[in-house]
């Protein structure tokens, strides 16, 4: 994400107050689910006169329903719940058998205030999906709500779109960045928004740093970082947990027929969580742009070294055993 939004909204914990786009203070009442109680994040109803205006039919439909879902509490919570109890399950089904989790103690160990920033590499249309079905299915105490910005491009401008996101993750694909520069006001008021939710204990935020797909021919190869992760970062002053995800292909058919080919057929899924990354001296300096984009360097760097050793540890995995010591290369001990 590129574009950056220049207020930082105030710290209300349990009053919700005056949201991106709302006219109107909310106080939401606490709720309970799987055993862990938090705050429904709630700002309109609806989408404001501002932003219909600036979209077309079809955007406008779809960007009501997705807004409707998660910015409500009851939907919010019932998106939830198909999260936990069916949304992980099938994204196991699809994936389960190929996972290689580590890290997850990083999680776990966490206990923050705030809401998370979960950032990972990007080079499938699902691993975000399959990122949070790991968190579900690990039960992460402050795993509750989840919100994934994604380009506006099939998830907000197809029909499609809507279905996968409804059926992926429960309309959770949330709020939409579009790529017209005319609609550079959308997008400020967006990265509003999610540093508004970030405000809430038991949110959860996804982003890709890279803003994009990585598309070459080396999944180690990362693009660039935008300043936006690096804004939402600071401005919201939150954890930010690093992951490394590899494996994950386009094709949701033949993942599934690699999830449950031969053990010997299968391409793992990797996935490595980090230590939170520290931005504090970061966070003392005056919000700019080129603040932003260090501190989205650094989390990128991060996860871009945790692909590093994901690499060597699979070209060690791949030399043969030997009794005597091997000749220099990748296999090298």
């Amino acid at each position: 994400m590129a574009l950056v939004a220049s207020a930082v909204p105030s710290r209300q914990p349990r009053n919700l107050g005056r949201r991106a786009g709302c006219d109107r203070t909310v106080t939401q009442p606490r709720h309970t689910l799987c055993g862990a109680s938090f705050t429904p994040v709630l700002a309109c109803r609806d989408v404001s006169d501002t932003e219909k205006a600036e979209l077309g039919p079809t955007e406008r439909r779809l960007v009501s329903v997705c807004h409707a879902i998660n910015e409500n509490p009851l939907p919010k919570r019932l998106q939830t719940k198909f999260l936990h109890m069916i949304g992980r399950r099938w994204v196991r089904f699809f994936t389960g058998n190929r996972l290689d989790v580590r890290g997850m103690e990083h999680a776990q160990a966490l206990k923050p205030s705030t809401g998370v920033l979960l950032c990972s590499n990007h080079r499938s249309f699902f691993d975000m999906y399959v990122v949070s079905s790991v968190f579900l299915n690990h039960h992460v105490p402050w795993y509750q709500q989840q919100f994934f910005p994604v380009r506006s491009n099939f998830f907000y401008e197809t029909w499609a779109g809507l279905g996968v996101n409804l059926v992926m993750g429960g309309g959770a694909m949330y709020p939409p960045i579009f790529r017209e520069r005319s609609r550079a006001d959308i997008n400020k008021r967006s990265v509003k928004r999610i540093i508004d939710f970030l405000q809430e204990p038991g949110v959860v935020v996804g982003m890709h740093p890279e803003g994009t797909r990585g598309k070459g021919p080396d999944p180690y190869e990362l693009l660039r970082a935008q300043p936006g992760v690096g804004q939402m970062a600071l401005q919201a002053n939150v954890p930010v947990l690093p992951v490394w995800v590899s494996g994950i292909g386009n094709d949701l058919t033949g993942q599934l027929k690699l999830n449950w080919a031969a053990p010997d057929k299968r391409e793992p899924i990797i996935i490595r969580v980090g230590a939170p990354v520290d931005l504090d001296d970061l966070r003392e300096k005056k919000g700019r742009v080129t603040i932003y984009k260090r501190a989205a360097d650094r989390i990128l760097d991060r996860i871009r070294d945790m692909g590093h050793q994901v690499r060597a540890e699979s070209q060690l995995s791949a030399c043969p055993r030997q009794s005597s010591p091997p000749s220099t290369g990748p296999c090298e001990r």
